[in-house]
């Protein structure tokens, strides 16, 4: 397994997105230039190989009550690997909501494999 600075900086990228638990276009703010402002369709197969390696789950955002009844939101279920190349395609996936609302958006999470991979 690679230690994350032996990582491309792009896989690093999406591995702290996952880490956080960031809705999907929250990555471009740590990718590089061009990659940061470039179209989805480059970054779809960045997602793909770490889903393929077991390392991050791609997910909803789904609501989330609290045991104080507070509200908020949390990773849904992981999204079948055969649905992702529709849904990564989509460039709406890959921008912030206009309502400000994260429900629904893609997030992607660290798997426990991911999670073994020393930050």
């Amino acid at each position: 397994m690679n230690a994350p600075d032996e990582l491309p900086s792009v896989e690093r990228a999406f591995m702290l997105n996952a880490m956080e638990i960031d809705i999907l276009p929250g990555v471009r703010g740590d990718l590089e230039e061009p990659l940061s402002s470039g179209p989805s369709a480059e970054l779809t197969p960045v997602v793909l190989s770490l889903v393929d390696r077991g390392w991050v789950e791609v997910c909803r955002v789904i609501p989330w009550t609290a045991p104080d009844g507070s509200t908020g939101f949390q990773p849904g279920a992981p999204i079948a690997r055969g649905d992702l190349p529709v849904l990564l395609a989509d460039d709406d996936n890959w921008e912030y909501p206009d309502s400000g609302e994260w429900i629904g958006c893609l997030t992607l999470t660290l798997t426990e494999e991911g999670r073994q991979i020393p930050w």
